[in-house]
């Protein structure tokens, strides 16, 4: 089969065209010819060395695919650990989901690590609660359009980060009440006018850095910080009496690492819970570009560059088939 590896540590220049091994589904996984691969932050990381594989793992980069099932035909997208990147993949059963009513199989295959992280780490693990105020940083990009519009479908008040007009319009479009450029506008205070000084409840951020303090003094009391990556750095210096004072709750996670249980449990919620909003219309897939396999540099090269809303995704020959 036709793949795209990683040569060595790198740049976008770094991923090149490869032939492999068709792989061989081990029990409980299937076999699935790809249509589409979603191109995500954690696959940049893994590029320039910063995000090891897990063990047992296919060294291909790609967490999500849509395409049909080998044994049955069966037109699915699916949660996976590597391997993304090519013409055939395979996944934990219990981690595949059946294509949403109505989308292409390139917009299906941007949805499981996004939709995934999202439900895992804003409303299981920051419990967001309907009628509650949610924020997240970076609302244009794969996550944050996303997160918008499961939180305004669950009845939240939303607000968003994005660092142009254009995307702050867009982030509007998607459901956020208000949207803030984070370039021209102080978030902390924005946010505090549009609470009447009481904070949001959540907040999820991929920012990290100087950012920790300021989403900490942004919450209301009781407020939930999800902490699911650090553009900025990891490394932060804290005041743990703010924490105390308004009760905070700090979580974070790592959807990758995650035990294969939690994964099923998620896949669960996710087809009960938010697949059905795909029929009734209140969350659709936004797509910013679509690149052939072959050019997963370029697809990198625009990911790094910021200059995209919504997601990335990767089509093999089989993509340009309809789901």
């Amino acid at each position: 089969m036709r793949a795209v590896e990683i040569t060595q540590p790198g740049g976008p220049e770094v991923l090149k065209p490869a032939d492999r091994p068709k792989p061989s589904p081990k029990p409980g996984e299937i076999l699935i010819k790809v249509a589409a691969a979603g191109v995500n932050r954690p696959d940049v990381l893994q590029r320039m060395g910063m995000y090891p594989v897990p063990p047992g793992a296919s060294d291909l980069p790609g967490l999500e695919i849509a395409g049909e099932v080998v044994d049955t035909g069966e037109k699915v997208c699916a949660l996976v650990a590597g391997g993304g990147y090519a013409e055939y993949c395979v996944a934990p059963q219990a981690q595949v989901l059946p294509v949403p009513k109505g989308l292409t199989m390139i917009q299906a295959a941007s949805l499981p690590e996004t939709f995934f992280t999202v439900w895992s780490n804003v409303y299981d693990r920051a419990r967001l609660a309907p009628g509650e105020s949610f924020l997240v940083q970076g609302g244009s990009s794969g996550i944050g359009v996303t997160a918008i519009q499961m939180a305004a479908a669950t009845g939240n008040r939303v607000f968003a980060t994005a660092g142009s007009d254009d995307k702050v319009a867009a982030c509007m479009r998607l459901g956020a009440t208000e949207a803030f450029n984070y370039k021209t506008q102080d978030f902390e205070k924005e946010l505090l006018r549009a609470t009447g000084g009481k904070g949001v409840n959540v907040i999820l951020d991929m920012v990290g850095g100087d950012y920790v303090p300021r989403n900490l003094r942004s919450l209301a009391s009781d407020g939930r910080l999800s902490q699911i990556a650090f553009l900025k750095s990891s490394t932060v210096e804290l005041d743990m009496r703010l924490i105390m004072m308004k009760r905070l709750t700090v979580t974070g996670s790592t959807l990758r690492a995650s035990p294969s249980s939690r994964k099923v449990a998620l896949a669960r919620a996710l087809r009960e819970k938010v697949w059905p909003l795909f029929a009734q219309g209140k969350v659709k897939v936004v797509i910013a570009e679509e690149f052939p396999l072959a050019d997963a540099a370029k697809a990198h090269a625009l990911m790094e560059s910021g200059a995209l809303i919504g997601k990335i995704a990767l089509k093999t020959s089989s993509g340009n088939a309809p789901a």
